[in-house]
């Protein structure tokens, strides 16, 4: 029987997409152990998405503790008084920090072999060759916590738990148009998906009607200088973002928008999980296949090729859905 009060740390260091589709698991820690304690282990970059997250209690910068000294390391960790850490992203370090710091629960995979020596409580969990969702995957990680069956992705879903706790500046807020259908388009991805052609973007552009769609056009700052030239081709109408937003804004502008279309990264599963219009670009193989890495939300869906590429994605096919968003 867990305490009241027990203090679970989540740790997922790695890129957007992969923290909030490891965010459900928060949710459903707080359903297996009313009255837990739930920390969240990441980068600093990441954090502005774990805060959205209403079932995680705090964010613990992994930035702030790996430039400090090994001893100094295990002494932070214990003064936090975890008693349970699940390791959702496997990194040999953190498995060892966990243990030197005495948490009693550590909760690993089998398939890492430092998790032996540095974990007690193994799960069996082959991510390569699994037909689940990633989402899925990471929830079998609770096995020893209490999480007996395989878990839906309408029930994932339902365990989110985000809410944007972020007003919109107002020179963001003036971008959306509340007599029209407010699209983002993101056509980048920082390389962690198969990306869609620019070209076909702005065929998409050119399809959707202009009285009826408000188009928005968002991106990083290396991203920025990589589709400016692109972008200066696009109708007046398009509205560019690139470059000008904090992820913190980011994510409040996808909360307000109605319908965001990417491939696989960050900000697909951000607006996913917001609740929006979700349209997620992908290719036919595996492991970067929408059956793993698709989009989870309510309004969300996804496209997928039939190659290796995006480029059998037609740009009248997809326009054709949002339009049915729009109805």
């Amino acid at each position: 029987m867990i305490a009241a009060g027990t203090h679970i740390l989540i740790n997922r260091t790695d890129a957007i997409g992969d923290v909030v589709l490891t965010l459900p698991m928060a949710g459903y820690l707080k359903e297996l152990m009313p009255g837990c304690k739930v920390s969240f282990l990441g980068r600093d970059y990441t954090q502005p998405v774990i805060n959205t997250c209403t079932a995680v209690d705090s964010f613990i910068s992994y930035n702030n503790i790996e430039v400090l000294p090994e001893q100094e390391q295990v002494a932070f960790l214990k003064d936090k008084k975890i008693d349970i850490v699940i390791h959702v992203f496997p990194v040999k370090k953190i498995a060892r920090l966990a243990k030197l710091a005495q948490i009693e629960t550590r909760i690993g995979t089998t398939n890492r072999v430092y998790h032996w020596f540095t974990c007690n409580k193994l799960v069996k969990l082959s991510r390569k060759k699994s037909d689940l969702h990633e989402a899925q995957l990471n929830l079998i990680l609770l096995k020893p916590l209490g999480l007996t069956q395989e878990q839906s992705q309408p029930a994932i879903i339902d365990h989110y738990c985000f809410d944007n706790k972020s007003a919109l500046p107002v020179q963001l807020s003036d971008v959306l148009n509340a007599n029209k259908f407010n699209l983002i388009l993101h056509p980048k991805s920082h390389g962690s998906g198969v990306e869609w052609g620019l070209d076909k973007f702005k065929e998409l552009i050119s399809v959707l009607p202009k009285e009826k769609f408000n188009i928005i056009i968002t991106g990083s700052d290396k991203e920025k200088l990589l589709i400016k030239d692109w972008i200066d081709t696009l109708p007046g109408n398009v509205i560019d973002l690139t470059g000008k937003m904090s992820l913190t804004q980011f994510i409040a502008l996808i909360f307000k928008a109605d319908g965001l279309v990417a491939s696989g990264t960050g900000p697909l599963h951000i607006a996913a999980a917001s609740g929006i219009y979700t349209m997620g670009l992908f290719p036919l193989f595996r492991p970067i296949h929408a059956g793993r890495w698709g989009p989870l939300g309510k309004k969300a869906q996804s496209f997928t090729s039939n190659s290796e590429t995006l480029n059998s994605i037609s740009a009248k096919a997809v326009a054709k859905q949002i339009i049915e968003w729009k109805k």
